[in-house]
């Protein structure tokens, strides 16, 4: 009888090969994680570089305003001056967005890594805090910002991340070359302070598009493949 019951109730075998899968996806979580540590060791050096040109142009243009009082002088130098700054921001925005694709595709590969995990000790899922879900609600959730998935929330949390914050500050650039082509031109104050204004939401507007739609192409490679289940 002992003999029928065990063979009625077979205990189940253990992987072999589950010891060298778990080496090797080790291997490649801590690559990942080398790569991630590398991003924002480019992204805050980048960002950076263009606060020092930003400041260096902003004392070089305080030191020519004390000397020509605001004068014709000023306005032909602050002019190519801040159009190099800007240039800069531009250049380091564009970069900061590429950084934060990257750290997507991470953050995506060590997701399923995770799941790759679970599928081998599905036991081990109330131990994790972040997502086994490779989608972009998965990255969210891993990344701790569950609550800009869209409205008003994700436009204050895009103000708040660096490209965001480097987007209001390039947006001002734009708005005091605007209001200073406009003082040389001769035209009203109440003319250059709307055209200062409306430089400095168009350059918003045109970078925040610019921007999402530069995220938005990913590589095939990222389609979900493990999607967040539907609440």
């Amino acid at each position: 009888m002992g003999q029928a019951m065990s063979t009625e109730n077979p205990q189940p075998r253990p992987d072999p090969g589950a010891a060298v899968k778990v080496q090797i996806l080790a291997a490649e979580h801590w690559s990942l994680l080398a790569a991630r540590t590398l991003t924002y060791n480019e992204l805050f050096s980048r960002v950076t570089i263009f606060l020092a040109i930003l400041s260096g142009g902003v004392i070089a243009l305080a030191l020519v305003a004390q000397a020509d009082h605001f004068g014709t002088i000023f306005i032909t130098i602050a002019i190519p001056v801040l159009l190099v700054v800007l240039f800069a921001g531009i250049a380091t925005i564009a970069r900061l967005t590429a950084l934060n694709r990257d750290d997507y595709r991470w953050v995506i590969g060590m997701n399923r890594i995770r799941r790759a995990y679970l599928d081998l000790q599905p036991g081990l899922e109330p131990h994790f805090t972040t997502s086994p879900h490779d989608d972009l609600a998965g990255a969210l959730h891993t990344l701790g910002v569950e609550g800009a998935g869209g409205g008003v929330g994700s436009v204050f949390h895009l103000l708040q991340t660096l490209p965001g914050m480097l987007m209001v500050i390039v947006a001002a650039l734009g708005g005091a070359i605007a209001g200073l082509v406009a003082i040389a031109v001769g035209l009203s104050k109440p003319a250059t302070a709307l055209i200062v204004a409306l430089a400095f939401v168009a350059v918003i507007v045109l970078m925040a598009i610019w921007s999402r739609r530069t995220f938005g192409a990913l590589s095939p490679s990222l389609e979900p493949r493990f999607p967040s289940p539907r609440s």
